[in-house]
């Protein structure tokens, strides 16, 4: 008997002591006596706790554009998920997780006896959701401390971490919170994390419109996403899923029939993963990546991880319109282009010669020959043959994707040969960019022709010309004779210089300066130019909204300098907004992950030109559908009908870039076209001229987007100023007395005119 008694003290001596033990254990771990076991999260972080989250990018009429993120998640709360993705979790991973407040005691029992007593490695690891939210959110296994390291203790505190992470969860939150902010935190395998995503990812739902066959799959991933990956590992995917299955089945949430049909069924997958190649604006994302990551920078946001909801002026509709737009127009210039070449190469020198040395500058400036280069040695054999060496790879072509056997250099030449293009949109009023194309493919080619590339506007550039001309008093009704205009210049090789024609001709025919602008008429655009100063042209440009440094010389009457098609369309909204220059801009507000609203952005806006001169430059650009040799006069005549439509086109020399600039009452776009290289281009000016190649773009647009309601772009007039013109507009009626200046001009016209023709 006093045996008896002792072994039951003796018991109760080791409870107590265990129990004591287990409580310093706990309280040691909780305060890192000594640093021995690592820190636990703070109160503040498991209050608020602040997994990656994705920052969004929206259109103006709500659709998302993309994404920018280190791990795609997207959180959602417990009423945006379906209950049978509810039930297809609790069953597999949790089933009494309403039951226990964090640690699942029987749970963890059964664990411990069947690995200890029974041996079976494959019992599981007893964890509840809770505990794993503890793990996946609060990385409490890569808390260590000094003890973290020894072999058993190791994981007994990290395992004890868990449950004091666990209990302090269970008193913060519900349980619907925590199963939400479980499935928020997983990662389901290809870059893909949180519940929401990878619904759309694998299925292209929403959590809240899954079902029991889509959920299996989606909870299946969740312990090894490669392993029961669908697409990866169907074998492995299709058995995990059947578990869950039977698992439904024995805790009655389907019954026998239902179990028999989804095990036999198939995945249901649309997959797709979300990249920055797929989806709307992909060019206008990227540019927009760069702009927020310095804006992020600047204000303590982290872009990649703080749920950023940023709102843009990008209507979705008119974005997919030019993108089609482009598309379509593209591949059929593309096809004009090759067929063009008869197999020539198309970088040609300004003999229309093939230039021979062109692939090997060209290659050298690719990261595959820098890498190349740095392993091998620039003059070394390995490089030459590392570079024409045969691989698979899958090239773009405008009839879809093809797997080809191509070397570095075979490549390049390839890619190479394709025209590229940019186009963009804005609403000149409120500078809102509406439609933003940089390129033809971005998976492809990925840099950005809208802000990113800037070349010569050609042609495009003489309205600032003729805007300087009129702000001094000039009248659309003033004429000039075609005849050629001679510069003395300063250079001793080339003494004078005298603009051409783009033909190659003078016709001598006097013609207002409207006519002169309306069919590109370059010997009249130099005349003003020399009346004017290139100085007077370049400080208007520059009012208008052109940034870019110009050059303030004799040529940049024919467009000479680099201006990028953003400051272009911007400037040519100038005329369309009543001499009100309205930067363009993209980004109306940024939210935190809560929806509140951290900044809103205003355009700057500045008064460029009276509304008297931005009208008359109106009228001027009207003259292109107007006049009798007006570029524009091919426009579809659906566009024209109930319409006012202002344009210019632009063609450098050799039609190394070809332009087109479309100005409506509530729309300003443009396009451009050309090679990545200016050597590359058609071998005749007239195949490659902007009202060839780029106005396509814009009347395909322009078409789209008038037949849509919903753009709100429609069809209307200029708005004139609210004081008189003072300013005869029908040039018949034009008697050269409505401005002083006029006549004046006209005299020193005749003499300049008498004075050639003598030295003629």
């Amino acid at each position: 008997m006093n045996k008896y008694k002792r072994l039951i003290a003796l018991v109760w001596i080791l409870l107590a002591t265990g129990v004591i033990a287990i409580f310093l254990m706990f309280y040691s771990i909780k305060i890192d006596a000594f640093g021995l076991f690592g820190g636990l999260p703070s109160t503040k972080s498991l209050e608020k706790p602040d997994p990656d989250l994705s920052s969004e990018l929206f259109s103006a009429d709500g659709i998302s554009l993309g994404k920018y993120f280190r791990h795609n998640r997207t959180e959602v709360s417990y009423n945006e998920l379906s209950q049978e993705l509810i039930d297809a979790l609790l069953v597999t991973e949790d089933i009494r997780f309403t039951q226990h407040s964090g640690i699942d005691l029987r749970g963890l029992g059964r664990v411990l006896f069947q690995t200890i007593l029974m041996g079976n490695r494959n019992a599981g690891g007893g964890s509840t959701l809770t505990q794993q939210v503890a793990k996946n959110l609060f990385k409490t296994r890569d808390l260590g401390g000094k003890l973290s390291d020894v072999p058993g203790l190791g994981i007994f505190i990290i395992k004890m971490k868990e449950w004091i992470v666990s209990v302090q969860l269970e008193a913060s939150y519900t349980k619907e919170e925590i199963l939400a902010m479980y499935l928020n935190t997983i990662e389901y395998g290809n870059n893909t994390y949180g519940i929401k995503v990878a619904a759309q990812t694998y299925f292209n739902k929403l959590p809240s419109e899954l079902n029991y066959k889509e959920s299996a799959v989606l909870v299946g991933l969740i312990n090894k996403p490669t392993k029961f990956n669908p697409i990866r590992n169907p074998g492995f995917a299709m058995d995990k899923r059947t578990e869950i299955f039977y698992n439904l089945l024995k805790y009655g949430k389907i019954d026998r029939v239902a179990y028999d049909s989804l095990k036999i069924s198939d995945f249901g997958l649309q997959y797709k993963v979300q990249d920055q190649n797929e989806g709307l604006a992909t060019y206008f994302r990227t540019v927009m990546r760069n702009f927020l990551m310095s804006w992020s920078k600047n204000n303590g946001y982290d872009l990649f991880a703080d749920g950023l909801k940023i709102y843009t002026t990008i209507d979705s509709r008119m974005q997919l319109y030019a993108e089609q737009a482009m598309a379509e127009e593209m591949d059929t210039l593309q096809s004009i282009f090759i067929d063009h070449l008869q197999g020539d190469a198309p970088w040609i020198d300004e003999d229309g010669n093939e230039i021979l040395d062109f692939v090997d500058k060209a290659i050298k400036r690719t990261p595959n020959y820098r890498s190349l280069a740095k392993k091998y040695g620039e003059d070394s054999d390995s490089l030459d043959y590392w570079l024409n060496y045969p691989r698979d790879m899958t090239v773009f072509s405008w009839g879809g994707e093809i797997d080809t056997t191509f070397s570095l250099i075979d490549s390049l030449k390839y890619y190479k040969h394709f025209l590229q293009a940019g186009f963009m949109a804005m609403d000149p009023q409120t500078g809102h960019i509406k439609a933003w194309v940089g390129g033809i493919n971005h998976k492809y080619f990925k840099f950005d022709h809208v802000k990113q590339s800037k070349r010569q506007p050609g042609s495009t550039f003489k309205p600032f010309v003729y805007t300087a001309a009129i702000d001094l008093g000039y009248s659309p009704c003033y004429t000039a004779v075609d005849a050629p205009v001679t510069w003395m210049m300063d250079d001793p090789e080339k003494p004078t210089w005298t603009p051409q024609n783009a033909n190659g001709k003078f016709t001598g025919q006097t013609m207002t300066i409207r006519q002169a602008m309306a069919a590109s008429v370059n010997s009249v655009t130099a005349r003003i130019m020399q009346k004017i100063t290139p100085r007077a042209a370049v400080d208007m440009a520059h009012t208008c909204g052109i940034e870019s440094p110009l050059p303030a010389v004799p040529a940049l009457c024919l467009g000479i300098g680099e201006v990028s098609l953003y400051e272009l369309v911007g400037a040519y909204s100038t005329f369309a907004n009543q001499g009100v220059w309205t930067q363009p801009f993209f980004i109306t507000r940024i939210e935190d992950k809560n929806g509140v609203v951290i900044q809103d952005f205003i355009p700057k806006r500045k008064e460029a030109l009276s509304e008297k001169t931005a009208y008359l430059m109106i009228h001027m650009l009207k003259g292109a559908m107007e006049e009798r040799n007006g570029s524009a006069h091919a426009l579809d005549y659906r566009l024209k009908q109930n319409n006012e439509i202002g344009s210019k086109t632009g063609t450098t020399q050799n039609a190394s870039d070809g332009w087109y600039m479309g100005v409506t009452h509530d729309l300003v776009a443009g396009a451009w076209v050309g090679g990545d290289d200016r050597s590359i281009h058609f071998k005749h000016w007239a195949l490659g001229q902007g009202g060839k190649t780029a106005r396509p773009i814009w009347e395909n647009f322009m078409l789209k987007v008038y037949d849509d309601p919903r753009t709100g772009v429609e069809k209307g007039y200029f708005k004139k100023p609210s004081s008189p013109l003072g300013v005869e507009l029908d040039c018949d009626q034009y008697d050269g007395g409505n401005i002083k200046t006029d006549s004046v001009f006209h005299e020193i016209d005749q003499l300049e005119d008498e004075f050639n023709s003598i030295n003629n």
